[in-house]
C-alpha cells in the first residue's frame, strides 16, 4: 500500500471539507437547527424575521394551473381588439367550473393592434399567448393601461365584529394575539387587522417635522391607518391565531390594533396573463402620450402573470393596485421603457397589494424595477429577480410599506431603504420590516426608523450608503461583503420548504 499516497488524499480530503465547511456563514437572526428547519432569534422586544411563505398565488399551496383553451383567435389587422374583448365578455357569461375558471381565451401567433385597453371585470378567465410570437400593441396615443384586471368596490366591514387586541405588545412575526371578544369569530373567517395612525405616533417618528419646501405635506394621523388582511387559523381562550404574521408591531403607547370581520364581494380571482409580448407605439424615447401600464391589476386575488414580456410602456411591465392580493408575477421582463427619465415614470415591477410575490423577473433601463408605494401591507416578496441598465433605486419608494422581503435581488443600481425627508410631497419614511437576503447592487442604503421595529440588510455585496439624510439610526446588517456564502441562501425559498414538510 502507498501509504504516502493515502496521507495525502486524507490531508486533502481534510483540507477541502474543512474549506467546504468555511464556505457558508448564517445569520444571528435566523438559524438552521438540527433538523436543518430554520430557527428565528427574538430581539429585546420579542421581533423575529417573519415568515413570508405565505404569499403569492393560493398563498403558494397551489401550482399555477394550466386552464383549458374554450376560444382560439388569430389577427385580422381590423377589429383585433375588439374580437379580443368580445371573447372575454363571451366567456364572462359562461358558468364557473368546480375549479372556479370559465377557460381561457387562446391569442395565437401575430401582431394585434389594441388602441385602447382590454378588460377582464370577471372572475375564472385565463387571457393566454403563444409566446413571443404572440405580439400585442398598445397603438395610437393617450396614457392608459394594455390589459387591465379589476372587480368592483372595497373590503366592507362586518357590522357589530370589531374588536380590541389587548396585548400590550403585538411582536413583528408574530401569528396570535389576544382579543376582548372572540364571539363573533370562527376558525376560517377572514378579518381585518386594523393598525391606527396616531398623533403620538407620527411625533415620535418625527413625521411632522419634514422639512419644508414647496408642495411638502406633513403626515397626519388619519392617512396612517393600516389594513391588514388576514384569516383566522385557531381560537382558544381569548386567543385568535391567524395564517400570516403581524409585519409591524402593534402597540398600546400608538394606539394597539383592532380586528373585524369584512367582505369584498366585488374582488374577483382565479385570473391569469400568460406567454404574451405587449408592446406599446411611441413617438420618441421621451414620448408619454401613449401605453403607460401593460398588465395592471386591482380587486383581484389568487390571479397570476407569467411569461409576458412588455416593451416601451412609460410606466410598468406590471402594476399590481392596492386591492390585489395573493398575486403571483413570475418570469416576466421589462425592457426598453419610453418617458422622461424623472417622477412618476418606469416603475418596472410595482406592487402596492398585499402577500404578492414577484419573482424570476428581469427589467432594463427602469427607475425603480422592484417597488412599493405608500402604505403598502405586507408580507410581499420581490425574489430572484434582476435589474440592469438602472436610472434609480430598488425598494420602498415612499411613505411606509410594511413588511417586504427583497431576496436574491441584482441590480447595477441601488437598493434604498431610508428616511427620504421631504422627495415628493414629503415622503419620509419609506417603511419598516424591510429586509434585504442575499442581495447584489452598486450601493445599499439600510436605515432603521426611530420607533416600530427595523429594517434589515444581510448577506449583502456592495457599497454600504449613508443614504440621504445621514444622521438617521443605521439599519440591522449582517455579512456585508462577506466572503463566503450566506445560507439559506434564499430566505423565502427556504421558509416556504420548510411549511411543506
Amino acid at each position: 500500500m502507498n501509504f504516502k499516497l493515502l496521507f495525502l488524499g486524507s490531508l486533502f480530503y481534510l483540507l477541502s471539507t474543512s474549506e467546504g465547511q468555511a464556505q457558508t456563514w448564517q445569520s444571528n437572526l435566523v438559524k438552521l437547527n438540527k433538523a436543518e428547519k430554520l430557527t428565528y432569534i427574538p430581539d429585546a422586544k420579542g421581533d423575529v424575521i417573519p415568515d413570508f411563505s405565505r404569499v403569492g398565488y393560493h398563498q403558494g399551496d397551489k401550482v399555477i394551473p394550466q386552464v383549458k383553451v374554450v376560444k382560439e383567435l388569430s389577427p385580422n389587422g381590423i377589429n383585433d381588439q375588439q374580437q379580443i374583448q368580445e371573447a372575454i365578455n363571451e366567456l364572462a357569461k359562461m358558468p364557473l367550473n368546480k375549479d372556479g375558471f370559465r377557460g381561457t381565451v387562446l391569442i395565437k401567433k401575430g401582431t394585434y393592434e389594441i388602441p385602447g385597453t382590454i378588460n377582464i371585470t370577471a372572475s375564472g378567465i385565463v387571457l393566454r399567448g403563444e409566446g413571443l410570437v404572440t405580439k400585442l400593441i398598445a397603438t395610437g396615443t393617450g396614457q392608459r393601461k394594455l390589459i387591465s384586471v379589476n372587480g368592483i368596490g372595497k373590503p366592507k366591514e362586518v357590522a357589530n365584529t370589531r374588536t380590541k387586541i389587548t396585548d400590550a405588545y403585538v411582536a413583528v412575526g408574530a401569528k396570535s394575539f389576544q382579543v376582548n371578544d372572540v364571539a363573533n369569530f370562527k376558525v376560517g373567517d377572514g378579518i381585518m387587522v386594523f393598525r391606527p395612525g396616531t398623533t403620538k405616533w407620527i411625533e415620535d417618528l418625527k413625521m411632522d417635522q419634514i422639512e419644508a419646501r414647496e408642495g411638502t405635506i406633513q403626515w397626519k394621523p388619519a392617512d396612517y391607518d393600516l389594513y391588514f388582511e388576514r384569516k383566522i387559523t385557531a381560537i382558544k381562550g381569548s386567543k385568535i391565531t391567524i395564517d400570516n404574521p403581524i409585519v409591524m408591531a402593534m402597540e398600546t403607547q400608538y394606539g394597539g390594533g383592532e380586528i373585524y370581520k369584512f367582505s369584498f364581494e366585488g374582488r374577483i380571482n382565479e385570473v391569469g396573463i400568460e406567454n404574451m409580448l405587449l408592446e406599446s407605439a411611441y413617438q420618441s424615447d421621451t414620448d408619454e402620450n401613449h401605453g403607460w401600464d401593460a398588465v395592471w391589476m386591482n380587486r383581484v386575488e389568487n390571479a397570476w402573470i407569467s411569461n409576458v414580456t412588455s416593451k416601451y410602456f412609460g410606466f410598468s411591465c406590471v402594476n399590481l393596485a392596492n386591492y390585489s392580493k395573493q398575486i403571483t408575477v413570475t418570469n416576466c421582463a421589462s425592457s426598453a421603457p419610453k418617458s422622461k427619465i424623472e417622477g412618476g415614470r418606469r416603475y418596472s415591477f410595482n406592487n402596492d397589494g398585499q402577500l404578492n410575490l414577484i419573482r424570476d423577473c428581469t427589467a432594463s433601463e427602469g427607475r425603480h424595477d422592484y417597488v412599493t408605494g405608500a402604505k403598502v401591507a405586507g408580507p410581499n416578496v420581490f425574489y430572484n429577480c434582476k435589474s440592469e441598465s438602472a436610472k434609480a433605486d430598488i425598494g420602498p419608494h415612499h411613505r411606509w410599506a410594511v413588511g417586504t422581503l427583497y431576496d436574491n435581488i441584482t441590480t447595477d443600481g441601488d437598493i434604498n431603504v431610508q428616511d427620504r425627508g421631504n422627495w415628493g410631497t414629503g415622503h419620509g419614511w419609506a417603511g419598516v420590516t424591510q429586509i434585504l437576503w442575499n442581495c447584489t447592487a452598486a450601493k445599499v442604503t439600510v436605515q432603521s426608523p426611530y420607533i416600530s421595529g427595523n429594517n434589515y440588510a444581510i448577506g449583502i455585496t456592495a457599497t454600504k450608503s449613508s443614504g440621504r439624510l445621514k444622521d438617521r439610526p443605521d439599519g440591522i446588517w449582517e455579512g456585508l461583503n462577506h466572503k463566503d456564502k450566506l445560507t439559506p441562501a434564499s430566505l423565502y425559498t427556504k421558509q416556504l420548504a420548510d411549511r411543506k414538510k
